[in-house]
């Protein structure tokens, strides 16, 4: 298999993919702005060629890149990037070069939020009340119906970035008077509640090969805007409900050979799942490192064999509870870094500084660890991110 990784050096993880790639016998070539002796070593050992381009945007210089391997190489089998940013790109490659994998014509409907609603009305999972391109008069109705507050983000993007939670009329025409002029947004109900993911692997016969869950019980946009702690937790099974609503939304999507990462809103009002949208990629963080620690596997080796070779044998079971809590160097801290390592000993599983591009929502540095129980591990959180009032 003549495997293309676009941006094999970042984020992070993307390095682990490519090893285990190559360690189950696929070519793997690589695209990045990064200088070739700047890659990790490990990396450039996995890498059988690595072209380097000026700017990843740029579309003609990856172009002539994956023209370049297909001349040295023969067929291009896969084109990949595993960064939510790269997904116009890496489907306007598979559609040049007829490479396999979601092409140009479908990609909107993973990038557009409000293109994705349709697909979860078609799955049956109930979606979030929305409307697309606010302004006054069509704001003002959408609020007569749904109440205060409302949501207002870019309909395209990941991630928190210019998302806000409109408490009133005051902030809404604050909203409306100060928004960028290039973007494009959308206006949802607010849904009070926790988010549930439901993460895995499925083949490139639609047939899931691994699967986990994790709970976010605070807002990520509350974290950015408060530059506050962030803390979630992978848990140890898959919640039955969780798991057919993931999976009636992949069939609806008709996604196949893929890392997936979907988030639902369960509603502390109702107990209702929501569906808030769906990523074509690994969930991000550490998370894929949580799902290791959970279900004592190698989700890159997992996700490497079903690209490879197809799917097979059974899916490791869940072990344990794994959770993350981020500090931030502005705060004090009841507990000190020692006195966390002496109390919770073996139960911290990774300790770790975030680069500063994630640190707003991540953290400055983090802990990983893992306990038997969901309140243990709360617990844990608690612990680290006591911190000195007053």
């Amino acid at each position: 298999m003549n495997f293309v990784f676009f941006s094999p050096h970042f984020p992070g993880s993307s390095s682990e993919f490519a090893i285990r790639l190559h360690e189950e016998g696929a070519t793997v070539l690589g695209i990045g702005d990064a200088a070739y002796d700047d890659l990790p070593e490990r990396l450039r050992g996995a890498l059988t060629e690595y072209y380097r381009v000026d700017n990843m945007e740029n579309q003609d210089e990856t172009l002539r890149a994956v023209g370049y391997f297909t001349h040295k190489y023969g067929k291009i089998d896969r084109f990949e990037s595993m960064n939510e940013y790269w997904l116009e790109s890496d489907a306007q490659m598979r559609t040049d070069f007829n490479i396999d994998g979601t092409k140009a014509d479908f990609v909107d409907n993973l990038k557009q939020k409000s293109k994705m609603k349709d697909f979860f009305r078609k799955s049956g999972v109930d979606t979030v009340r929305f409307l697309k391109n606010p302004d006054r008069i069509s704001a003002a109705a959408f609020i007569a119906e749904n109440g205060f507050p409302v949501v207002v983000k870019p309909d395209l993007g990941s991630g928190a970035s210019h998302t806000y939670k409109l408490s009133d009329q005051e902030e809404l025409d604050y909203f409306l008077h100060t928004r960028p002029d290039d973007t494009e947004f959308i206006m949802e109900e607010f849904i009070d509640g926790i988010i549930l993911t439901y993460d895995g692997i499925i083949d490139h016969e639609g047939v899931v090969r691994f699967q986990a869950s994790h709970r976010f019980e605070q807002s990520i946009m509350k974290v950015v805007s408060d530059d506050d702690h962030l803390r979630y937790f992978c848990l140890k099974n898959v919640d039955p409900e969780v798991e057919k609503a993931g999976r009636s939304i992949l069939e609806a999507f008709g996604i196949r050979e893929r890392f997936f990462h979907i988030e639902l809103f369960k509603s502390n009002k109702n107990g209702r799942l929501i569906a808030l949208e769906v990523n074509m990629r690994p969930p991000g963080a550490w998370m894929t490192d949580a799902i290791n620690y959970s279900y004592e596997t190698d989700v890159y080796s997992l996700w490497a064999r079903t690209v490879v070779h197809g799917g097979s044998g059974a899916p490791p079971e869940g072990r344990h509870f794994t959770g993350y809590a981020s500090r931030k160097d502005r705060k004090d801290y009841v507990h000190s870094h020692e006195d966390i390592l002496r109390e919770l000993g073996d139960a911290v599983v990774r300790y770790d500084e975030i680069d500063a591009i994630f640190s707003r929502a991540s953290g400055d540095r983090a802990y990983q660890f893992r306990a038997d129980s969901l309140d243990r591990v709360r617990e844990i959180a608690d612990y680290i991110q006591a911190v000195h009032h007053g």
